[in-house]
């Protein structure tokens, strides 16, 4: 009620939500957001609807948690465009919320893979995650928590015993090639986030699902895919695999696998009994790599010359 909100702001809160900074619609219907947060950051957000045989709709919502990330994951837009914080749990809850405005429809299903690293905002991602459930009633098997991979996280993430999917960004069947792709695993070595997926599975009863990005020449070959299927039968059973050609970005080295590369790969894991499937391209001329559509408009996560006039203007106007 307006009367409420008077109150509130009142006594020293604020409310309101972030503004739409800019829009783009794919031909398949995905919708990316860039929110424009209090301190001029821009964040990006994606609504995924897919329609089933009986017309129902499920509509994802693919979250950030960081305002861009300090991994630098040598395939991903994001982290070329620099880091600058984590983003609070209300900053997480309303792109969800925004999505359920664009659309005119609820939020099924929310996944943790957009912009930043949640587990190295972990305290906020799972405060975001409890007020998704409880307060906008998404069930916790319909969300998922990505991660590249941060020691000592998924121990903390399972203590939480939650039933929402865990779904770790793998890319490399052995630690020297996950190294080249993937900086940040030199820190964390492929044994050790197998183990700790082991121990996950044990504490929580939830398979863990590995995200997998196929780079063409890189990490597609059969042999490849022969190799990650023994690394995944040395450390238990149960394993899915997400695999993701990838989508191209500009300034990458990398290229996008033929559809029969692809399906090699998959049926090589198949035939080797690990449960597989190939993520459908979704967005894709709608800048859909994760980060480019905020690199578009802001090359780093600071606050650009043309938004600090406006907050100026801003405050000058409200004064």
């Amino acid at each position: 009620p307006q009367a409420f909100r008077n109150d509130l702001i009142e006594a020293g809160w604020k409310i309101g939500r972030s503004p739409i900074y800019h829009t783009v619609t794919a031909a398949d219907g995905t919708v990316k957001l860039l929110l424009k947060l209090e301190d001029n950051r821009l964040i990006e957000t994606v609504g995924i609807p897919v329609e089933d045989e009986k017309g129902s709709i499920r509509l994802t919502a693919c979250v950030s948690s960081q305002v861009g990330c300090p991994l630098r994951c040598s395939f991903c837009a994001t982290g070329k465009g620099g880091y600058s914080r984590n983003l609070q749990r209300h900053e997480i809850i309303e792109q969800v919320l925004a999505i359920e405005d664009i659309f005119k429809h609820r939020v099924t299903n929310v996944v943790f893979m957009g912009m930043g690293e949640p587990m190295l905002n972990l305290k906020s991602v799972l405060d975001a995650h409890r007020c998704l459930n409880k307060d906008v009633q998404i069930g916790q098997r319909m969300i998922t928590i990505s991660t590249v991979g941060v020691p000592n996280t998924i121990k903390k993430l399972a203590s939480h015993k939650l039933q929402s999917t865990l779904a770790v960004s793998l890319h490399a069947p052995n630690q020297k090639l996950r190294e080249m792709i993937v900086p940040s695993a030199k820190s964390y070595p492929l044994d050790a986030i197998m183990k700790d997926c082991r121990d996950y599975f044990a504490e929580t009863s939830r398979r863990v699902s590995f995200e997998y990005a196929l780079l063409a020449g890189v990490n597609d070959s059969v042999e490849q895919a022969r190799e990650l299927a023994e690394l995944l039968h040395e450390w238990g059973r149960g394993y899915h695999v997400n695999l993701i050609p990838f989508n191209p970005i500009e300034g990458s080295e990398y290229r996008r696998p033929n559809k029969k590369t692809v399906s090699a790969f998959a049926g090589a894991l198949e035939s080797r009994k690990i449960t597989v499937s190939i993520r459908q391209t979704r967005g894709l001329d709608a800048s859909a790599a994760c980060g480019q559509l905020r690199n578009n408009f802001q090359k780093s996560p600071l606050i650009i010359e043309s938004d600090r006039e406006e907050s100026q203007s801003d405050v000058a106007v409200a004064c």
